[in-house]
């Protein structure tokens, strides 16, 4: 198995969702929602360094077979879930990192499941990243 490329293009998808993150962080900024801003920043951060760290070295061999592809995948899903699921628990809409983790989960397989009760009682931010998941999913992430 080529773990490096494993690792290497793992970085660059924890790299993207950092990117995608900064629109709910602009929602947040736009309805001046600080909290939630500063667990979109905190979360941001984190996704960067987590990601070049991982991708710091280029692979040499860049092939990847089915193999690769499968953990590829798998992994993707669980560590956008997870890493996506760090606002929510920053903020404290959702203080259990498994709930968070289900309902990001959710939104990533576009399911539509949720524990939560009231879902509009969600800051901007947040309600944006939880629709903005479910269009990620929906896009075929």
């Amino acid at each position: 198995m080529n773990y490096r490329m494993v690792s290497y293009v793992l970085s660059k998808v924890l790299l993207i969702e950092a990117g995608l993150m900064t629109l709910p962080l602009l929602c947040a900024f736009i309805y001046k929602e600080f909290n939630t801003m500063w667990s979109f920043i905190i979360t941001i951060i984190i996704l960067n360094i987590v990601g070049c760290i991982m991708g710091h070295k280029h692979p040499k061999n860049t092939s990847i077979y089915a193999k690769e592809g499968f953990v590829i995948v798998a992994l993707s899903w669980i560590l956008m879930s997870f890493f996506g699921a760090i606002p929510f628990v920053i903020t404290g809409a959702i203080p259990s990192m498994v709930d968070a983790f289900f309902e990001t989960v959710s939104g990533f397989t576009t399911t539509g499941a949720s524990i939560l009760n009231d879902i509009e009682a969600l800051s901007h931010g947040l309600l944006f990243w939880r629709s903005f998941t479910h269009w990620i999913g929906g896009m075929g992430v």
